[in-house]
Parts: structure tokens; C-alpha cells; sequence
């Protein structure tokens, strides 16, 4: 069995041993071991730190590749310069294989949602330009009447041709409703481990209809581990959590949960089978 972790975050100050040391090369290991053979380390945070993390990390280890973006957090921050950078990376660096994550993030508002849709805009772009497919942040605030992040990015998704290039909306915390349109979108939907929360239906709802050619699953660490360990630190071992509980979801086994969702993953993201 082989999965594929779809999106995971692995900066240094996350996986710290009590010593101070770097746990990051035990929690490759550990993936290894569960099965977790493949792994898209998403560097989008505030900075360009985070991107270049991800990039040496890819450079690293030949079962992890890179995304590369700014978060929507972080959207007020971005110059021409950052938006240059990651083109760079995304055009010529044999180990990025998506642009992102980027989107809008309407629940915290840490930037304008005018420049939110501005820094979405421009990645979108990027990634037709690069050829690479787009890895999606989208979260809008409850109840959507304060803010609804979904109906604005499909408008912008369309806007912007993502159906050229492809994507991902990772995390996927939408309805069943939004999966039907990101899908029309020619986009893939990656369940992380909210899917396993009590209070998650809705998302589980989207889950058991997304079709099987568009399914991905993620850790999205250090956050949001699946039951039985949310509340602690996540790790991509932890997806095997996910895609077991997905895989019952639906009614099939891990086993041809695994095998379609790293299948979906090749394609997507273009990796060497």
C-alpha cells in the first residue's frame, strides 16, 4: 500500500525534539514506515522563508516535492519581488510541483479581502503561466452571509481559466454544494483529518460524493490531526487515520483508497509513477 499525503507543512520549529534537535528526518521515517511514500510539502507562510523550506526539503529526500505560495494570511505582505521569486521556482525547479497554497481566508481576515482576491488572482495566473497546478486555502466565515469565501473564489477560479491547469482545494471545509462546483472547476478535493470530526457532516457528505478520479487526502501538518489524536501535533504518518476513515466512508478499502488517491496525486502533481 502506497499514500500520498497531499499537503503537509514541515518547518523546523514544528518538529523540535526535547533536546533542540531536529525531529524532521524521524517524522520522514515514520511516513515511510506507515506507508506514506509521497509527500507535497507546501512551503506558504509569511515569508519567503517557508517556500524555501520546502524546496531544500523536496532537494532533501526523493519521496517529498514542493508547493510554493503565499498564504491569503499573508496576502497584505506580498511585493512583486516574493511574487517573483516563487515564479521562479514554480518555472524551473525540477522539484515544485504546485503553485500555492493560495486562496482567501475570510474566517481570520489577517488581510484585506481586497488584496486577498488581488495575491489569488496573481497566483492563479502564475501557475497557467508555469504550467503547474494550484493548491487552494479556502475558508469563509460562518454563517457565509459574514463572508463567503466559496462563492467569491469559484467566481475567480472561473475568472481566471483554472480549468487549464488544474488544482486542489486542500483541507476541504465546504459543502456538499461546493464540491459539486470546484469539481466542475476541474478541480481535485483533499480531505484532511477534519473529515474525522464529530462535528464535521457536512464534510463528510461532500466526502462520500466526490468522485473517486478527483479524491486526495492530506495531514495539512502540524495541524489538524485526525481522531484519536486531534489535539496533538500531526505528522504525515497520521493520513493512513484519514484515509481509513474516508475509506469507510465510501464504503471501499484502505487499500483501494490508497491506491486511487496516490493515483490521483501522479497525475495531478505530475510525479513519476
Amino acid at each position: 500500500m502506497i499514500l500520498t499525503d497531499s499537503h503537509c507543512h514541515l518547518e523546523a520549529a514544528d518538529f523540535r525534539r526535547d533536546d533542540g534537535g531536529d525531529e524532521r528526518p524521524d517524522v520522514v521515517a515514520r511516513a515511510l514506515a506507515a506507508g506514506v511514500e509521497r509527500m507535497i510539502c507546501v512551503g506558504s507562510g509569511a515569508s519567503l522563508a517557508e517556500v524555501e523550506n520546502a524546496v531544500q526539503f523536496a532537494e532533501r529526500y526523493p519521496s517529498i516535492w514542493a508547493a510554493v505560495g503565499i498564504h491569503p494570511h499573508d496576502a497584505k505582505n506580498v511585493t512583486d519581488a516574493i511574487l517573483g521569486r516563487i515564479e521562479a521556482l514554480a518555472a524551473g525547479h525540477p522539484r515544485v510541483v504546485a503553485v500555492g497554497e493560495t486562496g482567501l481566508d475570510y474566517h481570520y481576515d489577517h488581510s484585506p479581502r481586497e488584496r486577498q482576491a488581488e495575491v489569488f488572482r496573481a497566483f492563479v495566473q502564475m501557475a497557467r503561466r508555469t504550467g503547474k497546478p494550484v493548491s487552494l486555502h479556502l475558508r469563509g466565515k460562518e454563517p457565509r452571509e459574514l463572508g463567503d469565501a466559496h462563492a467569491d473564489a469559484k467566481r475567480i477560479l472561473a475568472e481566471e481559466r483554472v480549468d487549464e491547469i488544474g488544482g486542489v482545494v486542500h483541507c476541504f471545509t465546504g459543502t456538499k454544494e461546493d464540491a459539486v462546483r470546484y469539481v466542475e472547476l476541474g478541480l481535485h478535493i483533499s480531505l484532511s483529518g477534519v473529515v474525522t470530526f464529530k462535528s464535521a457532516s457536512a464534510i463528510r457528505e461532500a466526502a462520500a460524493w466526490v468522485p473517486a478520479e478527483r479524491l486526495l487526502v492530506e495531514t495539512d501538518c502540524p495541524y489538524m490531526a485526525p481522531i484519536p489524536f486531534r489535539g496533538k501535533r500531526n505528522e504525515p504518518a497520521y493520513v493512513v487515520h484519514t484515509a481509513r476513515f474516508v475509506a469507510d466512508l465510501r464504503g471501499v478499502s484502505l487499500e483501494h483508497l490508497a491506491e486511487v488517491t496516490t493515483a490521483n496525486a501522479n497525475r495531478l502533481f505530475r510525479l513519476e509513477s
